[in-house]
């Protein structure tokens, strides 16, 4: 097991006060609550997920084997794997975590219908259960409730948590939740109806077949790189969030909690791995206080702010980043 810090609750209300700032208009579902205490009594026994374990070990066995084919593939299929790659990745970090979870920017409607096809293209489940599940995370991270505990170990929280069932505490407060804004976006509930669909054409049909038909590339070079080498890394790179990222690194906002800013993170998930940032103000859209810095996602945003796409991006003032990087962080702030 993985020595990890605990929050320390002398600061948790803090810790909470400067993210109820953002947005006092409505609940926050992804405000840490410090008032969850686990159950007493044995903890329930791990029951692992066959099925899940299995196509898991499929699925990196092909990433590995199309490891080999990338010295086979042409530079245009190279190209178009690079842009499944980023596509697939903004619908994780710019649309179910930025836009989804947190509320941290208001989209227009082909923005958020493109953020859902891309997420759809990510396959790591449908907009509204990742929503939810990463509301949870925060709410109760680092406890039972936290669908990817990293106090469990590296393991555990970067892929094993999908091969177990559930702890009852995740389910549980899960179920909690409000999540209004999510079952009244039609787009977020018309994705998950149609949620294996749109998988099948755009995470494993739509990468293969494009280069096979546009310029002739060989299907089994479109299927093991586009396709599945392309969908493992991108899954790893947002499974490092949750591991890597809540045990390595700077806590330069807040020494007392877990997550912390990697840099190797934020490079392989377009953004996301200013973690201890992130955990300290959710609600900020660009998960840094350093803009467009190492970060793809916050790029995106931008730009699609200039072209009239997305608006009311939420940001954190530079008071009081300094007055909390004073207060709770760990001296490793720096600013630029």
């Amino acid at each position: 097991m993985t020595e990890m810090k605990t929050r320390n609750p002398t600061y948790s209300n803090q810790h909470n006060g400067d993210a109820l700032v953002a947005e006092t208009e409505q609940s926050r579902d992804d405000v840490f609550d410090d008032s969850y205490e686990a159950n007493a009594g044995p903890k329930p026994p791990m029951r692992v997920v066959w099925k899940n374990l299995i196509l898991m070990v499929l699925l990196h066995i092909g990433a590995l084997y199309g490891l080999t084919l990338v010295p086979y593939m042409s530079a245009p299929t190279l190209a178009w794997t690079v842009l499944c790659y980023v596509v697939s990745a903004l619908g994780i970090t710019a649309g179910a975590h930025r836009l989804w979870s947190h509320r941290t920017y208001k989209a227009s409607t082909p923005l958020r219908v493109f953020l859902a096809l891309a997420n759809s293209m990510a396959f790591q489940n449908s907009v509204f259960e990742w929503a939810r599940d990463h509301r949870v995370h925060h709410k109760y991270s680092e406890t039972d409730a936290d669908p990817h505990n990293a106090t469990r170990g590296f393991f555990f929280s970067h892929i094993g948590w999908l091969l177990v069932r559930k702890h009852p505490e995740v389910i549980e407060k899960g179920k909690k939740l409000e999540l209004t804004d999510l079952k009244a976006d039609e787009i977020v509930m018309f994705q998950k109806k149609y949620y294996k669909m749109s998988v099948l054409l755009l995470c494993f049909l739509m990468p293969t077949l494009v280069p096979w038909y546009f310029w002739g590339e060989t299907l089994w070079v479109g299927y093991f790189i586009p396709c599945l080498l392309r969908y493992t890394l991108v899954l790893n790179a947002t499974w490092l969030v949750n591991s890597a990222a809540h045990m390595w690194g700077n806590r330069p906002y807040d020494k007392y909690i877990n997550p912390s800013d990697n840099r190797f993170v934020t490079f392989a998930a377009i953004g996301e791995g200013f973690h201890n940032y992130h955990h300290t103000f959710p609600f900020d859209y660009s998960t840094s206080e350093y803009g467009i810095k190492l970060n793809i996602t916050t790029v995106f945003i931008d730009l699609m702010c200039c072209l009239g796409l997305a608006k009311d991006c939420k940001k954190v003032s530079g008071d009081v980043i300094l007055a909390r990087v004073k207060r709770t962080g760990d001296g490793s702030h720096k600013t630029g």
